[in-house]
């Protein structure tokens, strides 16, 4: 097929593209011309037009199938956490904090409404303070500095743009939180996948995103999302020596579970590093529409990031920032917070124990939900807990490249032993496994 394009540079022939796209001219599923049609009707390089499919496909909007050309992509619901709208189902796929386990912002509020105007600092004072002994552990860096932004979704797009042009490479987890995903597709970027074992990030897979070209590194340290997984000390130290022999890619560390973490903390930002940056929120711990994370990064990052963050326009509430300092250094909302960690831990440490005595070996890690390797095809496993009443995550959207093995996420937290009895057996008989040693029903923390 023939497509009236006036552009000539990657980036016109790929708005060319869009613009009929979005018109709906071009229907899902449509063949666009093949890269060598394209450059001899426009009298531009083969290479141009491989650059403008590309940024099409990084966009979403269309879908590379080798021999089978490009097509543009279908527009389903891009995968998203939290519930899903619209079910009768019990949905344990949202990825939630427990709204009981969030603490009342009330009084902490009614102290953090002295107004602010223009000219003053974007951030409040005394949470700079408090965040830079917060942030400093481990960070080899006496010069660091402090970004507040609205949450850490929009400290990774911030971090990203004031560092990267479009096309850039980014090194991803593999499987993937996400939002992070999602930050780096709609920003136009390359996803790296690096995979994921028991200890985070793999080295090998690193190393190779690096030799690749990667200009930032995105790296979860403990409690990834979505299997678990925390950095131990080795793996942490072995990434750091390969990070250091490229001190100019922008490591980005993303502990978005922090004060509610089991598992200790080992950076990967180590001194060699020039460019770097610390993310904390406090949607976890504080509730996600707190929206508001903290970021230490050095000088210049921070430099970019203030240039990304206007002053008068796009900074952070004063009001919020006085709210969550007053409720981060309360000693009864830290309590609350540690019974919060607590109880992640047990609830899911006891979930994991049911699904392996039906069969189901479950290793709990560390953070709101659990990993759950399957004998089968996680989307039969889906349709079949349907069927019994529950609606499940299934692993696959979560993998930049193809999934090495069938998984489902879970959020079972705040089910009361009973009901989690019933959706252990649940999807034990779903995935087709002998529930050797269970007791069923109840579960016990």
């Amino acid at each position: 097929m023939s497509i009236d394009m006036t552009g000539r540079s990657a980036s016109g022939i790929a708005s060319d593209l869009r613009e009929r796209i979005e018109r709906g001219e071009l229907a899902p599923g449509t063949l666009l011309p093949s890269v060598r049609a394209v450059a001899a009707d426009l009298g531009v390089n083969r290479n141009t037009v491989v650059a403008a499919y590309r940024q099409l496909a990084q966009a979403g909007l269309v879908e590379a199938r080798g021999r089978g050309g490009t097509r543009v992509a279908d527009r389903t619901t891009v995968a998203q956490e939290g519930y899903a709208p619209d079910t009768v189902l019990r949905d344990v796929g949202t990825g939630n904090p427990d709204p009981a386990l969030i603490p009342d912002p009330t009084a902490a509020l009614v102290r953090s409404t002295r107004p602010v105007l223009y000219g003053e600092p974007v951030i409040d004072p005394g949470l700079e303070a408090w965040a830079r002994e917060w942030m400093a552990d481990q960070l080899p860096h006496d010069d660091l500095r402090i970004t507040v932004t609205s949450g850490a979704s929009d400290a990774i797009e911030r971090l990203l743009a004031q560092a990267l042009q479009r096309d850039d490479a980014v090194a991803l987890e593999d499987p993937c939180f996400l939002s992070a995903l999602h930050t780096v597709r709609t920003g136009g970027y390359r996803a790296v996948p690096v995979a994921v074992d028991a200890e985070g990030m793999t080295v090998d897979g690193l190393r190779a995103a690096l030799e690749a070209g990667v200009r930032a590194v995105i790296v979860t340290p403990r409690a990834h999302n979505p299997t678990g997984a925390s950095l131990s000390a080795e793996r942490a130290a072995a990434l750091r020596d390969v990070l250091a022999a490229h001190p100019y890619v922008l490591v980005i560390e993303d502990d978005h579970f922090s004060l509610l973490s089991r598992a200790p903390l080992h950076s990967v930002i180590g001194a060699a590093q020039r460019r770097w940056a610390r993310i904390r929120s406090m949607s976890k711990f504080l509730g996600p529409d707190t929206c508001l994370a903290v970021t230490a990064s050095d000088p210049d990052t921070a430099d970019g990031l203030a240039v990304r963050l206007t002053p008068g326009t796009t900074w952070v509430s004063h009001i919020l920032q006085r709210m969550t300092l007053a409720l981060v250094t309360d000693g009864e909302v830290r309590a609350g917070i540690e019974r919060a960690a607590a109880h992640y831990a047990d609830r899911n440490a006891a979930f994991a124990r049911a699904l392996t005595e039906r069969g189901l070996p479950v290793t709990p890690g560390d953070g709101l939900n659990l990993w759950v390797p399957l004998p089968v095809p996680a989307a039969s496993v889906r349709v079949e807990l349907m069927r019994r009443g529950w609606l499940v995550r299934e692993g696959d959207p979560f993998f930049l490249s193809p999934a090495t093995g069938s998984f489902l996420r879970l959020t079972v937290h705040d089910l009361d032993d009973a009901t989690a009895g019933t959706l252990a057996d649940d999807v034990a008989a779903a995935a087709g496994t002998k529930r050797s040693g269970a007791r069923g029903g109840r579960i016990e923390a």
